[in-house]
């Protein structure tokens, strides 16, 4: 079954999500210890989290 455009677009918006945070760990080696420990603390809590996204993509 081909998939539909939305499905396409929302692959590519994954692909960007790789791509920044493939960035974001070629940047930690610049990062102070307290910088890491901030940014590390931000991410753990960005919202939505990767979990619930695949969460609400999981077949039921």
């Amino acid at each position: 079954m081909p998939l539909s455009g939305e499905a396409i677009r929302l692959m590519n918006y994954i692909d960007d999500v790789a791509v920044t945070l493939r960035r974001v760990l070629a940047a930690v080696p610049t990062l102070s210890a307290e910088e890491r420990a901030k940014v590390a603390e931000h991410l753990l809590h960005a919202s939505p989290s990767i979990e619930e996204v695949a969460a609400a993509l999981a077949v039921k």
